[in-house]
């Protein structure tokens, strides 16, 4: 399509938005069903589901109950939290670990649950840094984040992290494609100096821990978003990309010149086969890789060196391109494996591609050319059908396993359903305002739970209270049980929510730690009893061994601190009973609180400003007399001869 016409349509969408946002809308939704008797939990009951909410440029996850839209918890990744001392403490900071030193935030994308046979089995979940390329591993008995590894030759990770259908790999693609190996180029020889990388981190199946186990070195396309291969397309990944043109300034104009774009099929068995016949090359990297330690509640950070890379062009077979309408951002695949959806921003229609159309083309070679050695497949070859005028700005595509499938469409500001046997139609719904992603339970999976859809909205305008210049981030629970969508509840979220994974509360739910064994808990600095607290000298360093219990600290009272002293406070909380946290502060400190679990050692570092008398205190509220959980360090000048001193019992 010629230049003028693109820009004709990107300028018509552009209008389209600033009349269809800029206004407030007066639109409210009514119903003869009592809708709020379908989303109301009952005090001492649960919700059906969770949800998991990317929080976006926050860095953390949003947990949140369904049909209640109740926000259960905060799940800091990538960002340092004084709610709980993530990311301050000593066990935790090295999480943050990257080659560039330690990144305390990003901008945390797309949500993926560990999967077996298809389906969301509630152990993990996998969630991305966009900005420092990452990939986080969530531990979903404890809720908290256990491994951060940094991804080498990407530059953004937004294509990221899916997982294969029985968790085999999680997989990610740079977003900016970057010279490989980073070097000093000119950015106008983007054509031939910058590639893109794929990424295919292997997942132990027992520990979840994650390796990189190879990289497949693509062309310098902007890739998006991927999902995996099920059934009998088990084995692939589908990875969309735009900017086929190789532009490298005002995408938005030279990144529309190509009539389409192109998902990229891999065939990862085959890349195993390629990997064992030694056809990678390994390449000297640098990346982080961040592993917590639930026994000794400590971070092991190591620094790697090493990458194997697999170029398309050495290995036949390893890499399709399949065309596809202009600047495609989601990448979505059906439950039985079949079909293969995208989803086109600029397209006026949704492409639905056929694997077993794909395998007999590949058999066929039915190839319009190729790109750096990757058989680009002729699209009428590989196309099951095409969804026609399904709206404005189609994004992404979730199912809900009886047969339809649901897309968002950003620009008309609504869901539609589709069928997958005619690729007709059937129902629309407005959603308030400008949707990005929606998620149904189990959506992405082999059998999805189609009982609600989830709106994530990227403008609320007049649907909450007003919060100055910027409002609130927001979804939508819509109803799908029937043959129409009803709309149920909006929500509010933390922000900005990308992507979201759902799932029954029951899978999740049976496996909570309660609490971390005294007896077994390995940490270095771990006091298993009052009688073991105590303080050291050592130089200038001074360790306090403390005891935390309801409803006091052991010691608590401690003398001998001197100017120019670093103390570590080791908190060891002894309970041995559910949600019985302890925190700890204390005046002055310039990091963040600490907030121990039941049987866990935490650690905490002050440097004292000046002399004095410095209280300390329990910040978590944990019995009757959480006020008398106190206690005070007194610190004296730097030539003092005082000797460390605490009470004991």
């Amino acid at each position: 399509m010629k230049l003028k016409y693109w820009l004709l349509a990107i300028a018509s969408i552009a209008v389209f938005s600033i009349v269809f946002i800029g206004c407030p809308s007066q639109k409210e939704v009514t119903s003869n069903d009592d809708v709020a008797s379908k989303v109301y939990v009952a005090p001492g009951k649960y919700d059906e589901f969770y949800a998991f909410l990317s929080g976006g440029f926050s860095g953390q996850v949003g947990v949140y109950g369904l049909p209640s839209g109740r926000l259960l918890k905060v799940i800091p990744v990538f960002s340092q939290n004084p709610e709980n001392g993530y990311g301050y403490t000593e066990e935790t900071k090295d999480m943050l670990k990257t080659s560039y030193g330690m990144i305390p935030w990003d901008d945390a994308h797309h949500p993926e649950l560990s999967q077996t046979d298809g389906v969301p089995d509630g152990r993990w979940l996998f969630i991305n840094g966009n900005n420092t390329t990452r990939i986080a591993r969530i531990d979903l008995s404890s809720f908290r984040t256990t491994e951060i590894i940094e991804l080498p030759n990407s530059g953004g990770n937004h294509a990221s992290p899916f997982t294969s259908q029985n968790t085999e790999y999680v997989v990610a693609a740079t977003r900016f494609s970057v010279p490989v190996p980073n070097t000093d180029v000119s950015i106008e020889t983007y054509k031939e100096n910058f590639k893109g990388v794929i990424s295919f981190i292997k997942v132990d199946p027992k520990s979840g821990n994650m390796k990189i186990a190879f990289q497949i070195l693509m062309p310098g396309f902007d890739y998006d978003l991927s999902h995996a291969g099920k059934g009998k397309s088990h084995g692939w990944f589908f990875f969309s990309s735009y900017n086929s043109e190789q532009a490298n300034s005002l995408l938005e104009i030279n990144a529309s010149q190509n009539d389409k774009d192109m998902i990229a099929a891999v065939n990862w068995k085959k890349a195993e086969e390629y990997v064992s016949q030694g056809k990678a090359k390994e390449m000297s990297v640098k990346y982080a890789h961040n592993v917590y330690d639930e026994n000794t509640h400590s971070t092991i950070s190591t620094m790697e060196e090493k990458v194997p890379i697999l170029t398309p062009a050495e290995c036949p077979g390893l890499v399709y391109f399949m065309p596809t309408p202009k600047s495609p951002h989601g990448c979505d695949v059906d439950p039985t494996g079949e079909y293969i959806v995208g989803n086109g921003k600029l397209a006026a229609l949704i492409p639905v591609f056929s694997f077993t159309k794909l395998q007999k083309a590949i058999e066929e070679k039915k190839f319009d050319g190729d790109v750096n050695g990757i058989p680009i497949m002729n699209y009428a070859s590989v196309i099951a059908g095409e969804v026609q005028k399904p709206g404005l700005g189609p994004l992404h595509t979730e199912f809900d396993g009886k047969g339809n499938a649901y897309t968002s469409m950003f620009i008309s500001s609504e869901i539609v359903k589709w069928s997958l046997k005619d690729f007709k139609v059937l129902d629309r719904a407005p959603t308030f305002y400008s949707i990005g992603h929606l998620m149904i339970p189990g959506g992405d999976c082999a059998k999805p739970w189609g009982k609600y859809v989830v709106a994530l909205n990227k403008i609320t305008k007049d649907r909450f209270l007003p919060t100055g210049p910027e409002l609130t981030q927001s979804a939508q629970l819509y109803d799908i049980s029937g043959e129409k969508m009803k709309l149920l509840l909006d929500f509010t979220t933390i922000g900005e929510p990308h992507y979201a994974q759902g799932i029954p509360a029951e899978i999740v739910q049976k496996n909570q730690r309660k609490v971390y064994q005294l007896s077994e808990n390995k940490h270095p600095y771990a006091v298993k009893s009052e009688k073991e607290a105590r303080v050291e000298r050592k130089g200038n360093e001074v360790h306090m061994y403390m005891s935390q219990i309801r409803s006091h600290f052991m010691p608590d009272n401690i003398e001998g601190i001197k100017m120019g002293d670093v103390v570590y406070f080791h908190m060891t909380n002894l309970e041995q009973d559910w949600d019985v946290p302890h925190g700890f502060a204390i005046q002055g400190m310039n990091v963040a609180e600490l907030l121990v679990m039941p049987g866990e050692t935490q650690t905490i570092t002050w440097t004292p400003k000046q002399p004095g008398i410095f209280p300390f205190y329990c910040t978590d509220f944990c019995s009757a007399l959480h006020q008398e959980m106190q206690g005070y360090v007194r610190v004296s000048a730097a030539n003092s001869s005082g000797q460390i001193t605490f009470n004991k019992r």
